[in-house]
Order: C-alpha cells, then sequence, then structure tokens
C-alpha cells in the first residue's frame, strides 16, 4: 500500500539512525523505513526511464541494444520484487483496500484516460479511444499491482506460492486467447517476481549486500552485457516484455515455458547483483525514493511528446555523444520528477483521500460520536 508519500512501492519508516536500518524489524510485516529500499526504488526509476529513451535510439547502434536487453532483464524484476516486499501486510482490510483504490486504481483511471488524450491531441491520432481495458504504455503496471496486491492474502496461504505462480506464468505464456484485456499476459508473466517478494526476508537482503556478492556482480554484469551483445541478432527482444504469448512470437508452444524459467533465473540473478550495488546508507537521492510513482508515470509524457514530435529522428542523437546526451537528460528529468515540488502539484491525482467516497469504519464513527458528545 502507499503511505503519506505515493511511490511506486510503499515506503517504510526511517529507523531512529543509520545503525537500526540494518537490523530486521521486530514486525516483519510492516518493515521500517530503510534507505536502502529508497535507494534501490530510485536507481530502478532512472534505470526505467533511461531504458525507455533508449527504445527509439538503439536500433543504430549494437551495443546499445545489448546494454537494451540487459536492463530489461532485471529492471522491472527488481522494482516487481520490492513491491512484493512492500505488499506482504496487505490483508483485505478496508483501510487497506481504501489505499489500494486511491494509490494504484485511481491513479490508473487518470493517467490511463491523460496518455490516451495525449497520443489522440499530440500526436494526431483521432482514432485513439480511451479504453480502461487496454492499459496504454506506462500504466500497464498500475494495472498489475493492482491485481497482485488484492490477491495477496491468497498467496501468503498457500503453503509453496513460487512454484505455483511459476506455473501460472508457464501456462500464461503457452495461452494466445488471453488476448490484451488489462494486459493479462504481463500480469500472469511478471506474477512470480511479485510472489517471490512477498516471501522474501529483511535477511534475504541482507545477504545479498555482503561485499563478495558485490564483487561477484562485477563479473556476472560483465558476462551478461557480453552475452547480451551475443544475442542481440539472434534472440527477440519481445521476450523481455513478457506481453506476449509464445506463439504470438512466432515460437512453439513448449518454448514459452522454458523461456519464463530461463528469464526467471536470469532475471533475479541480475536482481541480486543490482541490489548488491544499491548503497545502505541515506545518499543525496534517498528521499526521492518516496517519489518514484511521480517519476515513473509523467516521465512517459515526455518521451512520447519527443517520439510524437519526431526529436529521437534527429541525425546528433543516433551517434555515442548523442546517447550519452539523451540518457543522462531522461536521468536528471525523472530525478526532477520525484522531487517534493512536482509531488506537491500532482499529489491530487496520485493520492488523492477521497474520504467522500468511502463508507466510515463503524468503530471509528462510534469514538467520534463519543469524543462529541464528551
Amino acid at each position: 500500500m502507499f503511505h503519506a508519500t505515493s511511490s511506486l512501492v510503499p515506503s517504510p519508516r526511517s529507523p531512529k539512525n543509520l545503525n537500526d536500518q540494518h537490523r530486521p524489524s521486530q514486525d516483519r510485516s510492516a518493515p521500517r523505513r530503510d534507505a536502502f529500499f529508497d535507494n534501490a526504488k530510485y536507481l530502478a526509476i532512472v534505470l526505467v526511464a533511461v531504458a525507455h529513451s533508449w527504445e527509439p535510439l538503439k536500433g543504430d547502434s549494437r551495443v546499445l541494444q545489448a546494454a537494451y536487453m540487459l536492463v530489461y532483464a532485471f529492471h522491472m524484476p527488481a522494482f516487481i520484487v520490492i513491491s512484493g516486499f512492500f505488499s506482504r501486510s496487505f490483508d483485505g482490510s478496508p483501510g487497506k483496500l481504501k489505499r489500494l483504490v486511491t494509490g494504484v486504481a485511481v491513479p490508473y483511471v487518470v493517467f490511463e484516460t491523460a496518455y490516451s488524450l495525449f497520443k489522440r491531441y499530440v500526436d494526431h491520432t483521432p482514432s485513439q479511444e480511451i479504453s480502461l481495458l487496454d492499459p496504454y504504455y506506462l500504466t500497464w503496471f498500475l494495472v498489475a499491482l493492482f491485481v497482485w496486491r488484492l490477491t495477496t492474502p491468497v498467496w501468503k496461504t498457500l503453503r509453496h506460492p513460487l512454484p505455483v505462480a511459476l506455473g501460472i506464468a508457464m501456462l500464461g505464456s503457452v495461452s494466445p486467447d488471453i488476448g490484451d484485456d488489462l494486459d493479462l499476459q504481463r500480469v500472469l508473466q511478471f506474477l512470480p517476481f511479485f510472489v517471490l517478494g512477498l516471501c522474501l526476508r529483511q535477511e534475504h537482503f541482507r545477504m545479498v549486500r555482503r561485499r563478495s556478492v558485490r564483487i561477484a556482480a562485477v563479473p556476472v554484469f560483465a558476462f551478461a552485457l557480453a552475452f547480451a551483445w551475443w544475442a542481440v541478432p539472434r534472440m527477440n527482444t519481445a521476450w523481455l516484455y513478457h506481453r506476449d504469448s509464445a506463439q504470438e512470437l512466432g515460437a512453439p508452444w513448449w518454448a514459452g515455458p522454458v523461456m519464463q524459467l530461463a528469464l526467471f533465473g536470469c532475471s533475479l540473478l541480475l536482481t541480486a547483483c543490482f541490489l548488491a550495488w544499491v548503497p545502505g546508507r541515506t545518499m543525496w537521492f534517498t528521499a526521492l525514493g518516496a517519489g518514484t510513482l511521480y517519476g515513473y508515470l509523467l516521465h512517459g509524457f515526455l518521451l512520447k511528446g519527443a517520439d510524437y514530435r519526431g526529436w529521437f529522428d534527429h541525425p546528433a542523437l543516433h551517434g555515442p555523444l548523442g546517447e550519452i546526451a539523451v540518457s543522462v537528460g531522461i536521468a536528471v528529468t525523472v530525478t526532477l520528477l520525484c522531487t517534493p515540488p512536482v509531488r506537491r502539484v500532482f499529489r491530487g491525482v496520485m493520492e488523492p483521500k477521497m474520504e467522500w467516497a468511502f463508507r466510515k469504519d463503524p468503530v471509528r464513527a462510534a469514538q467520534e460520536r463519543e469524543k462529541v458528545s464528551a
């Protein structure tokens, strides 16, 4: 659920001092705020935005295509694992459901509508319809998060939730009839990462943050980048999006389950390496981890606007210096979009209170009446 400041994953409370942030919370279902997780959320959202900016440029550079494949292999899995980790306290209670609606469902409706209108009028696409059943661009994640979090109590009751989630993802990868409604292919195929997050504890994150793991992550990432460079002409990048079945990608049905398992293993390994490099102390960008929802949803308008206007077609951007400039520019932009001034401007649509839309808790209402009568 989302707390006072919204992000793609909820932020735990701040520890009293820096040493406390490495101690496990006594309430395992509601971990305290930890600079490590805020840092991880911020760095992940920067990677998400930078990778999106590479999409219209990567065709001119095999190195950039390899970097794109590498980042896409773990940036969303890392975010989803953290989302699952902070969803463990979701129990379907009225208060949690209310925050799920205001923090996820309402932003989805607002931004699904906004992105559709943006494409219609900026890209001059009169045929662009507003459909809440067909997530556009970035909004699929809000649909997925809503479904995953709503089913959290189910996963918490299962004896072996991760194998079940993997089985569902594998079945989804061989089911082309699922269609595009609510981007269910992504909901199902990314599901194991969310369920994995539900199964994790603080000690698991401490394990990957050991010095030995940080050192080992260097050759792992180097090998992964080299493998991605080799795979550029040999592998369909669409496998990394998890939005199509094997048959829709022109592969035999059995390739779906095989790729699901292979990509889950690769993504999990790279996610662990990424988390190993995330600093655990308070940094200049730590506070920005509380505004990742803003950075995620707003940067898409800038990238889509540039794409609609043909700015990415400029020859100067299709060389090493241009690609670096675009990467730095979008990293700075998404950083600014996570800052408190931006959050104050857009808080009304991303963190609406909407007290008028919900029934009052009978117990709380009775307590309020008692205070008034007293």
